[in-house]
C-alpha cells in the first residue's frame, strides 16, 4: 500500500508531464511551457515543503489534484460554473500561490534545515484569497490645481482644495473576466457603478484572461459574448461611458470590441470624443497599448487628437509607465491600471509599499504628477497572474475630480450628496 508522502510523489510524476502534453497538442507550444513552468514549480515546493505541513495528507492531495484540474481544463478555456470555480479553480490558485510563496521554505527543506512557521505562505495565500474575491467600496477626492509638478514622475498628495460641483467619475479597469472575476461579479460591480450616478464610466482595459478570450459566443438576447453581459448594466450610461485597450485585450480583439459594443461602451483607439456633464465640458482621449516605441505612438496619438479649449482634459491610458512618455501639458488627468495596485504589497497595512513599484519602480496604485499633469492609477478591478492579490485589495471607487487651478478650463455648479450603496457620498465646498 502506497504511503501518503509516496502517493503524492506518484501525482505529481504522472501529473506534470500529462499536463504538459496535453497543453502543448490541445493548446500549442506556448500554453505548454506556461503550464510546465508553473505547475512544475508550484508541484517541486509543494513536494518540498509537504512532510513539514500540519495539513492532513488527504488535503495535500486534493488541492494537488485541483491543479492539475484547473490547468488542465485551460486547454479548452472557457468561463466555468459556481461549481468549478468554487471547487476547482480558487482552490488551486490559492494552494498554487502558497506553494510559490513557499519558496524560502523549500530551499531550507534542501539542505535538511526545517524553516519556521511553514505554514505562514499558506495563510497569507488565504488572506490573498480573500482579498481577491471581493473590493471594499470608496470615495476618491483629488485636487487638480494645474501647478507645475516635478519633471520625474511622482507621487502627489490628493490634495485639500474642493469645488462645490466635482466631476464624479467611475474607474473600472483589469477585470479580467476568468476565476476571480464571474459575469455575475462584474454586472454586479457594473450595477453599483450606475447607482453612483456618475458623470462617466471609463474602462482602462485588460477584460479577459486565458479563461475567456477563447470562449465561443453564445447567443443571449443582444449580449453574445461573456463581456457583453458582465457589461450590460451599463447600457443605461450609453454616451457616458468610454474604453482604451490593454495590452490582454490585443490577444482577443474581436471578443473585446464586441463586448464593448454590446453594452454600449464606446471605444477610443488613439482618438478623441467631447461631452457635455452636469460639471462640465470633458474632453475624453483614449490611446492604445503599445509595448514598444511608445513615446513615438503617444506623440503622434497625441498630435491627432489635439486639446480643446474650455474642456477638462482626461486621458484613458492603460499602462502607468507609459505616463513619463506623454508629451508634457497633454493631459490634466491620465487614469491608467495595469498594475493590479502592485498586487503583492503592505498597502492593507497603511503602506504604500508594493513589489510593482519598489522593485519595478512603476507607479503602482494612487496619484502622482510629472510637470503640469496628474496620473491617477486605480488598483483594479480583478487581477491576472500571479494567483492571488496579498496586501493590496482591489479598488471599487468614486473618483470626485476637483478644478482649483486657475490654468485648467472648467466650470463647477452646485452639488448634492448622491447615495452610493447606502453610504452618503458628498461633495465638500
Amino acid at each position: 500500500m502506497l504511503r501518503p508522502m509516496e502517493a503524492l510523489h506518484l501525482l505529481v510524476l504522472f501529473g506534470v508531464p500529462t499536463l504538459v502534453l496535453t497543453a502543448g497538442f490541445g493548446r500549442g507550444r506556448l500554453f505548454a511551457i506556461f503550464a510546465g513552468v508553473m505547475v512544475g514549480l508550484q508541484s517541486a515546493i509543494g513536494l518540498a515543503i509537504a512532510p513539514s505541513l500540519p495539513l492532513p495528507w488527504p488535503l495535500q492531495i486534493a488541492f494537488q489534484i485541483s491543479v492539475f484540474a484547473h490547468f488542465g481544463g485551460l486547454v479548452r478555456p472557457r468561463m466555468r460554473g459556481r461549481l468549478w470555480r468554487f471547487g476547482v479553480s480558487l482552490p488551486a490558485l490559492t494552494w498554487t500561490a502558497g506553494c510559490l510563496l513557499a519558496g524560502p521554505w523549500a530551499l531550507a527543506a534542501t539542505v535538511n534545515w526545517q524553516a519556521p512557521a511553514p505554514w505562514l505562505p499558506f495563510a497569507l495565500g488565504l488572506v490573498g484569497l480573500a482579498q481577491s474575491v471581493r473590493a471594499p467600496r470608496s470615495l476618491v477626492d483629488l485636487a487638480l490645481d494645474g501647478a507645475p509638478g516635478p519633471v520625474e514622475v511622482t507621487r502627489h498628495p490628493l490634495g485639500h482644495a474642493r469645488v462645490a460641483r466635482p466631476l464624479r467619475l467611475v474607474q473600472i479597469t483589469d477585470p479580467h473576466l476568468g476565476p476571480f472575476m464571474s459575469e455575475e461579479r462584474l454586472a454586479a460591480i457594473c450595477a453599483r457603478a450606475v447607482d453612483a450616478i456618475p458623470d462617466l464610466v471609463l474602462l482602462t482595459g485588460d477584460f479577459l484572461t486565458m479563461a475567456s478570450a477563447d470562449e465561443p459566443d453564445r447567443v443571449d438576447g443582444a449580449a453574445c459574448t461573456s463581456l457583453g453581459r458582465a457589461l450590460a448594466p451599463l447600457r443605461p450610461l450609453a454616451g457616458r461611458t468610454f474604453a482604451c485597450l490593454g495590452n490582454h485585450d490585443h490577444e482577443a480583439p474581436d471578443h473585446v470590441r464586441r463586448g464593448l459594443a454590446e453594452a454600449g461602451v464606446t471605444l477610443l483607439v488613439d482618438e478623441a470624443t467631447m461631452v457635455d456633464t452636469a460639471a462640465g465640458r470633458v474632453q475624453v482621449v483614449g490611446f492604445d497599448y503599445r509595448l514598444r516605441k511608445r513615446q513615438a505612438h503617444l506623440e503622434a496619438a497625441t498630435a491627432r487628437t489635439p486639446r480643446q479649449d474650455g474642456a477638462l482634459r482626461l486621458v484613458l491610458l492603460h499602462d502607468p509607465g507609459a505616463f513619463r512618455h506623454l508629451p508634457p501639458g497633454s493631459a490634466d488627468l491620465v487614469l491608467s491600471g495595469h498594475t493590479h495596485g502592485g498586487q503583492l504589497g503592505l498597502v492593507s497595512l497603511g503602506l504604500n509599499w508594493t513589489v510593482a513599484g519598489g522593485i519595478g519602480k512603476v507607479p503602482d496604485h494612487g496619484f502622482f504628477a510629472r510637470g503640469p499633469d496628474r496620473l491617477y492609477v486605480h488598483r483594479g478591478t480583478g487581477h491576472y497572474g500571479f494567483p492571488l492579490r496579498i496586501g493590496v485589495p482591489a479598488e471599487e471607487s468614486v473618483v470626485q475630480v476637483h478644478v482649483v487651478g486657475a490654468g485648467i478650463a472648467f466650470r463647477g455648479i452646485a452639488f448634492r450628496g448622491i447615495a452610493f450603496r447606502g453610504t452618503a457620498f458628498g461633495g465638500t465646498a
